[in-house]
C-alpha cells in the first residue's frame, strides 16, 4: 500500500528537471559563459531573498501581491460563476446579455487600465480591477459551457421523478457543471498572476511586480530575479489553493450523490 501512494522513483524523476535547470543556471554565470551581471546565479538570488526577508521588505511586497491577486480573483469567481450559472439556466438572459459580454471580452485588461485608473484612482482599486477583469472571462465562459453541456438524460431523469427546479439546479446541473467551472477557475488563477505583474508595474510602490521592475531600473539584478522567482511561487501557491478547493468541492459532490 505504501509503495502505491509513495513512489520514490517518481519523486526523483519529477525533481530531476528542476535540479538540472538550477544546476545549469548556477553554472552558466559561474563559468563565465553568461555575463553574471545579466543572469544572476540561483545562489545570489537566494541570498537576495534572504536579505529582503531580513529587512522586512519581502513581507511587504508579498502581502501586497497576495492581497491584490486573491481579492481580484475572489471577486471574479463570485461574479463569473454566478453570472455563468444564471446565463446557462435562463436562456433568455443569455440572449440579452451575451452580445455585450462578447464585446467586452475582446477588450484587453491592459487596454482598460487607464480607464480603471481614471475611475478608481492609482490606488488598490484599479489594481484589483485589472486582476478581476483578466480573471473574470475564463470563469464565466467555462461556467456557461459547463451548464450547457450537462447531460440531458440526467435532467430528463430527474424531471421524470418529479424533481423541482431548485432540486434540479442544485443536485444535477451544478454538480455536473463543476468540473468545467473549476477548469475556468484554475485558468483564471494563472491569468490573475499575469495581470498582477502588469498592475504592479504601473503606479505601484509595493508588490512583487514593483520589486521586479524597480530592481531592474536600479540594476539590482539578483533582486529582479528574486521578484520573478517569488511571482512564480505565488502562482504555484494560488494554483495549489484552487486545487485544494476543487478536491473539497469534489468530496462534497460525491457525498451529495451518495446521499441522493
Amino acid at each position: 500500500m505504501s509503495t502505491r501512494f509513495f513512489r520514490p522513483r517518481r519523486v526523483v524523476e519529477s525533481s530531476l528537471g528542476i535540479v538540472l535547470f538550477l544546476a545549469l543556471w548556477e553554472a552558466l554565470p559561474r563559468l563565465g559563459l553568461v555575463n553574471a551581471g545579466y543572469l544572476s546565479p540561483p545562489s545570489a538570488v537566494l541570498e537576495s531573498i534572504m536579505e529582503l526577508a531580513r529587512s522586512g521588505a519581502l513581507w511587504k511586497h508579498l502581502q501586497a501581491s497576495l492581497w491584490r491577486s486573491l481579492a481580484g480573483l475572489g471577486i471574479a469567481i463570485v461574479s463569473g460563476v454566478g453570472l455563468g450559472l444564471l446565463m446557462g439556466w435562463f436562456a433568455r438572459l443569455e440572449r440579452i446579455v451575451d452580445p455585450i459580454l462578447q464585446l467586452f471580452r475582446q477588450t484587453s485588461a491592459l487596454a482598460l487600465f487607464p480607464v480603471f485608473i481614471l475611475f478608481l484612482g492609482i490606488g488598490e482599486g484599479s489594481k484589483i480591477a485589472i486582476i478581476f477583469w483578466a480573471s473574470f472571462w475564463p470563469i464565466l465562459l467555462s461556467t456557461l459551457s459547463g451548464v450547457r453541456q450537462v447531460d440531458t438524460l440526467l435532467v430528463q431523469s430527474a424531471l421524470s421523478m418529479g424533481a423541482g427546479k431548485r432540486f434540479l439546479f442544485l443536485n444535477v446541473v451544478l454538480p455536473a457543471a463543476s468540473p468545467s467551472i473549476f477548469t475556468g477557475i484554475r485558468l483564471a488563477g494563472a491569468y490573475c498572476i499575469t495581470a498582477l505583474v502588469a498592475a504592479e508595474m504601473i503606479g505601484a510602490h509595493s508588490g512583487l511586480g514593483f520589486l521586479t521592475l524597480n530592481s531592474q531600473e536600479v540594476f539590482q539584478i539578483p533582486s529582479m530575479y528574486a521578484g520573478i522567482l517569488l511571482l512564480a511561487v505565488v502562482g504555484l501557491a494560488v494554483n495549489a489553493l484552487l486545487a485544494l478547493l476543487e478536491r473539497r468541492f469534489t468530496r462534497w459532490r460525491r457525498g451529495l450523490k451518495h446521499g441522493a
